[in-house]
């Protein structure tokens, strides 16, 4: 008979340090999907459940693959525990399953490096039963201390007099918050997270990261390109491309004559790309806030829809999508600039060219290796439909 694993994703709506932290976007992908994502790439995990009382936060699990558990406002507050969300996911997931979880994992997704390695190692240190509960640890061997008025600095896991080297030293280990595992009958039984034989999964220190604060946020999405495993879309992933014009499909610059007239380049391989996602059936729109002839000019040279003079491009995203019938999670948009972060928020798929400003990468779930205006599209359309339209070396 199947283990029956239960992951249990704490979500709350309200947060202090970070205003909806749990729907803040990291590598493009909200924090609470990337958690999602993680448990349902675990083998172990056989259902995955948000508890939650905000309904973004519900809908942004779902569309992840989640379950989601309305929690009531009283085990809603700052002061509610972890422990209470669990029992109450516990209890819907039987009420709707009709069956008890055999082993229960409470996985934060404040911990945005979480990876789908550890939740199954976790998991697996229970369902074995080598442990009652586990949990993940950073190894450390960082001399900690302890000041009070009484004595001054005492050291905490050392004698302050003496330094042994750190190769003379038993490591020790730093909870990382993100993932622990129990028995579910235990765990009913105790109405805590350790009891019983417990088990630490070692973890990497380097992707040790808690968003407590708008700086833990910012060094998150700093980190995300060298800690996330590189992501493009396939085919099957997406069901339109909508493109930025002006440092997506051009390199940026605009040359002017004499008389004022604006003249652009444009990467003819980009237009072999787009011609290609045209003969796959991919619905494809350039949307600009330029409201220029060029632009209109080259929608119709690639034979596309264009909006242009367009002030809210979210908005005008978001109409288009509900007028095709599409869902704005299998969308990918690409862009380059500021301007591209309310659509970036809208999409499934929001994908930075390499040359894009540093904030728009950050937010990009995907980046280019080609830059803006130089077969950039055509890089896309390699992703989508493969590697026979790869952008060649120039």
């Amino acid at each position: 008979m199947t283990t029956t694993v239960l992951a249990v994703i704490p979500a709350r709506g309200g947060s202090r340090g970070v205003p909806a932290k749990n729907l803040a976007p990291v590598a493009g992908v909200p924090l609470v999907a990337r958690a999602v994502h993680a448990c349902l790439g675990a083998r172990p995990v056989t259902h995955v459940v948000v508890s939650t009382d905000d309904e973004g936060i519900a809908a942004a699990a779902r569309t992840a693959g989640a379950e989601a558990v309305r929690r009531p406002a009283g085990i809603a507050g700052d002061t509610a525990t972890s422990e209470s969300a669990v029992l109450h996911a516990m209890d819907a997931f039987e009420a709707t399953h009709g069956r008890p979880a055999d082993v229960v994992l409470l996985v934060q997704c404040t911990s945005p490096f979480l990876t789908s390695a550890e939740i199954a190692e976790t998991a697996r240190r229970v369902t074995s039963g080598a442990a009652d509960t586990a949990f993940t640890a950073a190894p450390t061997h960082g001399f900690l201390w302890r000041d009070t008025a009484e004595d001054g600095a005492t050291g905490v896991n050392h004698d302050k007099a003496h330094r042994p080297r750190r190769q003379d030293r038993e490591p020790e280990y730093l909870e990382t918050g993100a993932v622990y595992a129990m028995d579910a009958a235990g765990f009913r039984t105790h109405e805590h997270r350790f009891f019983g034989r417990t088990a630490l999964v070692v973890t990497d220190p380097a992707r040790v990261l808690e968003i407590d604060d708008p700086h833990d946020l910012a060094r998150a999405r700093a980190l995300a390109p060298l800690l996330d495993t590189p992501a493009t879309p396939g085919f099957a992933d997406i069901d339109a491309v909508v493109l930025d014009f002006d440092g997506t499909q051009t390199d940026d610059r605009v040359h002017l004559d004499a008389e004022g007239r604006e003249f652009v380049s444009a990467h003819r391989g980009d237009g072999l790309g787009i011609a290609a996602l045209r003969r796959a059936g991919l619905p494809v729109l350039i949307l600009s806030t330029e409201q220029n002839a060029v632009v209109a000019a080259r929608a119709r040279k690639l034979k596309i829809p264009v909006l242009h003079g367009i002030d809210r491009k979210d908005r005008a995203l978001k109409e288009w999508c509900e007028a095709e019938g599409i869902d704005p999670q299998r969308v990918l948009y690409a862009g380059n600039d500021v301007n591209d972060l309310p659509c970036f928020h809208l999409v499934g798929w929001p994908v930075a060219v390499s040359s894009a400003h540093d904030s728009v990468r950050a937010a990009a779930r995907a980046v280019t290796v080609t830059p803006g205006g130089s077969g950039a599209i055509r890089e896309i359309a390699a992703w989508l439909l493969g590697p026979e339209l790869d952008t060649p070396d120039s």
